[in-house]
């Protein structure tokens, strides 16, 4: 089924004069972000199109976009993550681009190669990026190549138990066991013992495979009193490759990030200079292109250590927008459109301007050890 909404665009700021970007973007997401990519598309005059299940048929994303279209039932996959029907609607549409916001398949290599192989363009970076940035043992090898600071440890795979106390004493306690497929801070344990390293491993393999599908662990030493910082960076097809203030996500609870500011009140000018000098080092080993996040690991010290690369645009992003005063959304599919970054985004000297954060807020039961909760409806 399809539903049109009436068209309403603000006049282009962003581009240069004459510069050719798409006629229409599909944005396959929901909610927050899919509105967010709406309003970008909007102001560059590009007409967009939104996907929506059965339920969403009302919501704000699917009200605001030129055009919707439903996409299947309530559940995900059957609906946001429904390739086949994306495509299908990509084509009835007359998509020229897709922007996939965050999450669903903001970082499945399989729908940026389907959209490839249509000649669609993915507003975000290609299949090799995503691929080895979304595998930890894989991208910290890469890193490591690129002369990117990595956290001392063994990449090698742990099989069993007798392993895991002798990879763990070779390190030092306190250690990290870590999924290698992990994400949102599942499958992983801090181990300050072999009783504790041989209990998390088996936690950690069991979380994996069921969160993943991939219950393959490392361990790696663990940062101790460490911050949470991270660099956006944006690359384009020729090379150039912007890296922007830091943000701060050291707040979290259960490994999740709870407050985000930028810029950082921890990091000094220099440090600062040399984390965004290797964020752009790994950017350009995986050619990347597009919006993606760096995210590194400091000690009390400020010596940095790379933790992992997502290959998306961030929950977070606006305060970084709103520092460094640039529209990420627009240049994603500047860049996807060919486009090289403007020259001010790639000074290094740019100037940071004030500071913002972001609170992330949870519906959970207090009574209830804070379980997650929908709140009295």
């Amino acid at each position: 089924s399809r539903q049109n909404t009436p068209q309403l665009r603000a006049m282009s700021t962003g581009p240069a004069a004459g510069e050719k970007l798409f006629d229409t973007v599909l944005v396959a997401n929901r909610g927050e972000i899919a509105c967010r990519v709406i309003k970008s598309c909007r102001k560059l005059g590009i007409r967009s199109v939104a996907i929506y299940s059965e339920p969403d048929r009302y919501s704000m994303h699917a009200q605001m976009a030129d055009e919707a279209y439903c996409v299947g039932p309530a559940a995900s996959a059957q609906s946001y993550l429904n390739i086949d029907k994306i495509m299908e609607v990509i084509e009835q549409s007359g998509a020229q681009a897709v922007h996939p916001g965050y999450g669903f398949l903001s970082e499945n290599h399989l729908f940026a190669e389907a959209l490839e192989a249509k000649g669609v363009s993915f507003i975000g970076p290609g299949s090799f990026a995503i691929t080895s940035m979304g595998d930890k043992i894989t991208s910290k090898k890469l890193a490591a190549e690129a002369g990117v600071n990595t956290v001392p440890g063994s990449l090698a795979v742990v099989e069993t138990d007798q392993q895991i106390k002798e990879i763990a004493n070779e390190i030092g306690y306190p250690v990290m066991i870590k999924a290698s497929a992990g994400g949102g801070g599942k499958g992983m344990r801090i181990a300050w013992n072999d009783a504790e390293a041989i209990e998390g491993y088996r936690l950690s393999k069991h979380e994996a495979k069921a969160s993943f599908g991939d219950d393959r662990i490392f361990i790696e030493k663990f940062v101790e009193e460490p911050r949470h910082i991270e660099i956006q960076i944006i690359a384009d097809k020729h090379g150039n490759v912007a890296a922007l203030p830091e943000r701060e996500c050291s707040i979290q609870r259960r490994n999740q990030k709870v407050l985000e500011e930028a810029p950082s009140t921890f990091l000094d000018p220099e440090t600062r200079r040399a984390m965004q000098q290797q964020a752009i080092q790994l950017a350009k080993a995986v050619e990347y292109c597009s919006a993606g996040t760096v995210e590194m690991l400091v000690d009390k010290h400020k010596n940095f250590y790379f933790l992992e690369m997502n290959t998306r645009l961030q929950v977070e992003h606006p305060v970084t927008e709103l520092v460094a005063d640039v529209d990420l959304v627009e240049q994603m599919i500047r860049v996807a459109a060919g486009h090289k970054l403007p020259d001010d985004l790639l000074d290094p000297n740019r100037p940071i301007n004030g500071w913002a954060h972001e609170a992330r807020v949870y519906a959970e039961d207090p009574y209830r050890g804070f379980l997650p909760s929908t709140g009295r409806l």
